[in-house]
């Protein structure tokens, strides 16, 4: 039989991923399209690649200077930083790719899951 401690532990690391999923969603992908018709994903929902992965998300993603800032984040709030930007990330994503002539360009039904997510009128 496991202790208390295992559990807590357990909790404590897990804990925001479970509750992402729950309260938030998973994470989904909706195709973007850029005025010169460039085509890449967005994505709505709990970043759960963000709490396996941390700041190299956005590095992989293209954003190395907002990939770098994580990581100073990071660094100065002990990793606390990791715990709470999964739920924030993927519309941060989101916004700053809208505010810069990217549209979404999915499905309707992806697109109108998109603006509830992000919280734009349609």
């Amino acid at each position: 039989m496991l202790g208390i401690w295992p559990i807590i532990i357990i909790l404590f690391f897990f804990g925001p991923l479970i509750l992402g999923l729950i309260f938030m969603g998973p994470q989904k992908s909706i195709k973007l399209k850029h005025t010169s018709g460039v085509v890449k994903n967005g994505y709505v929902g709990y970043c759960w690649t963000y709490f396996f992965f941390g700041f190299f998300v956005p590095i992989f993603r293209g954003e190395i200077g907002i990939g770098v800032l994580h990581f100073i984040f990071s660094l100065i709030t002990f990793g606390l930083f990791q715990l709470i930007m999964p739920f924030l990330y993927n519309k941060q994503f989101m916004v700053r790719n809208l505010t810069k002539d990217w549209v979404l360009n999915d499905s309707e039904e992806r697109n109108k899951l998109a603006q509830i997510k992000i919280g734009i009128a349609s």
